[in-house]
């Protein structure tokens, strides 16, 4: 499976529901930040950062604080909807994702996020098992590199320069 994640009000072209179902399928009291926080993340696609949450929030003048948007996204990520992901240069930054186990595709041009299964990683896994004898209790990948319309643009964009 490969799925990019983009928002809408009802769920996004590759079916994700919208992040406040999952709170609601989860239990959990849906506040007016908690709601504010899953809208913020809703519509954005690609990697996001605390940080840009609340820029937009300023944008969009929605009352909610840094301490409330770190909240949030500790529980999405709990619940498995949010993942952080670990970037080359040492920072960080977030994705809305499916909750089953996956690896993810970043442009380091956009920012663009593509979840990819394990494929051929599951027997990788067993044989690094079966060398070392350890047993692999997780593990996570991300592969870092340009998305095709960066590929397609950045040529273009270079011979203006």
């Amino acid at each position: 499976m490969v799925s990019e994640r983009r928002s809408s009000p009802h769920s996004d072209p590759a079916g994700h529901p919208p992040l406040i179902e999952t709170l609601d399928r989860a239990g959990l009291r849906i506040t007016g930040p908690r709601r504010a926080v899953a809208d913020l993340i809703d519509a954005r696609s690609g990697l996001f950062s605390a940080q840009d949450l609340l820029d937009d929030a300023g944008r969009k003048r929605v009352p909610i604080g840094r301490a409330t948007v770190f909240r949030a996204l500790d529980l999405l990520e709990e619940l498995g909807v949010v993942e952080r992901i670990e970037l080359p240069d040492g920072g960080h930054a977030y994705v809305a994702c499916e909750p089953a186990h996956h690896h993810h595709a970043v442009c380091d041009g956009c920012g663009r996020v593509r979840e990819v299964d394990d494929h051929a990683l599951t027997d990788a896994i067993a044989e690094i098992e079966r060398h070392t004898g350890w047993t692999v209790s997780g593990h996570r990948l991300e592969l870092y590199g340009r998305c095709p319309e960066c590929r397609t643009t950045a040529p273009a964009e270079a011979s203006r320069s």
